[in-house]
Parts: C-alpha cells; structure tokens; sequence
C-alpha cells in the first residue's frame, strides 16, 4: 500500500510538473522607452544576387555606428576586393568560406562556422561567401565604409 501511495505522489508531481511547463505564461510587452526591438518577419531585407541584406542600425555609407545581417545565398561568393574601414563579423549560421589575396579562388577558402568571429582589416584584400548552404553573419563597422573591386586577372 505504501509503495502504491509513493508511486501515486510521484505521478502526481510529475503531472503538476509537466502542466506548470506546458502552460502559457503571460507576457508583457517591453517598454519602448527601455527596449527596442524588431522582429525576424519584420526586418526589411533587400534581395540580392549573391546575398540578402538587412541594415539593423545605422547606414554604412553615412558617419557612425552601423549593424547589418547579410545571408549568403548557397554557391555564390564575392569577387576580390577591400573596404576602407575595418569590418567586425559573427558568423551566425552556416558555413562562411574565406580567401585572401587578389587571386579569386574558391577551393582555397578558408571554412569559418558558426560562432566564429572574424575581422576585416581595412585594405585588406579578400573575397568571401557560401558554399553548399546558405550562411547568416552579422556586420559591425563605422562609416562611412566603401568596398573597392581588387581582382587581378
């Protein structure tokens, strides 16, 4: 009787357990005067060739803090070139795929995955993408920042 009575406090736990975890907890919208947020469905992102992007904070071709995410489109990288301004990079998803030099050459790219933190030193030549699948990374820098084509034919 006693192990019958254990057996049914156990159960008992466990259900009110599993209930507490699976009921809805009410939330509360943040206070825009404390935070600020978008989310995912709300980001504007324009649609390129190679790659999406979308600028969370700032403008890179103006003074000032910028933020960008930018999805590389699988099998597509950038051709060598340089930007002004040093560049400070998350990989957030995928695989990011890295080369240097003026040289394209994608079978020499570096693989960088995610959670690695990379930073591109201003004038430095590079090139960069994704190879068999898509990759989010996220862009910090300073602007105004311009990106010059370097590729030696």
């Amino acid at each position: 009787m006693e192990e019958r009575m254990s057996l049914l406090r156990r159960s008992t736990r466990l259900l009110l357990a599993t209930a507490i975890l699976l009921i809805p907890g009410r939330s509360a919208e943040p206070d825009p005067k404390a935070v600020s947020y978008t989310l995912p469905d709300k980001l504007e992102w324009k649609k390129g060739d190679n790659n999406d992007t979308a600028t969370v904070q700032g403008d890179p071709s103006k003074p000032g803090l910028y933020i960008q995410l930018l999805k590389w489109h699988p099998n597509k990288m950038s051709r060598p070139h340089f930007h002004s301004m040093e560049r400070y990079i998350t990989v957030l998803s995928g695989t990011w795929w890295i080369g240097t030099g003026p040289k394209y050459d994608p079978a020499s790219t570096y693989p960088a995955p995610a959670g690695t933190y990379v930073v591109d030193r201003a004038n430095g030549i590079h090139y960069d993408g994704a190879k068999d699948t898509e990759c989010l990374l996220e862009i910090v820098g300073m602007g105004p920042v311009t990106t010059t084509a370097a590729e030696s034919k």
